[in-house]
């Protein structure tokens, strides 16, 4: 078994924390001493996304948030089963909606393309064949 468990650099741990809980439905999270430097977003128990603050605790590629531009070429895909109450929920946050809601021809799904607060574009989308 492999899963995926991403994880973003971002310049406000938890005002991220709460627009991916907001977004994706997420886990409540817990109160802990180290969330203002990192958090973890699950999804009935299971992590779908980790956040780090930039430039703390001198990890590899996740200091100077200068030095390139965010996530160029990194897409952060979610696939959800309520993709109508997900788009309702992007446009409560007033995300910046970069395409969609639209049809994916070739997959069959709906999807939606979003920035999320730091930069990051961020896709939710429907199961494949649910839109044919």
């Amino acid at each position: 078994m492999i899963e995926s468990q991403p994880l973003i650099a971002v310049r406000d741990v938890r005002a991220s924390s709460r627009w991916y809980v907001a977004l994706l439905d997420a886990d409540g999270l817990p109160e802990h001493p180290h969330r203002d430097v990192y958090e973890r977003i699950s999804k009935s128990g299971r992590l779908v996304l980790q956040l780090h603050a930039w430039d703390e605790e001198d990890h590899p590629n996740l200091v100077d948030r200068d030095a390139a531009p965010v996530a160029h070429g990194v897409v952060l895909w979610f696939e959800v089963d309520d993709f109508d109450a997900a788009v309702e929920r992007a446009r409560r946050l007033e995300a910046e909606i970069i395409q969609g809601p639209m049809v994916n021809p070739a997959p069959q799904h709906r999807e939606i393309w979003l920035r999320d607060p730091d930069g990051y574009v961020v896709v939710v989308a429907s199961p494949d064949g649910e839109a044919s």
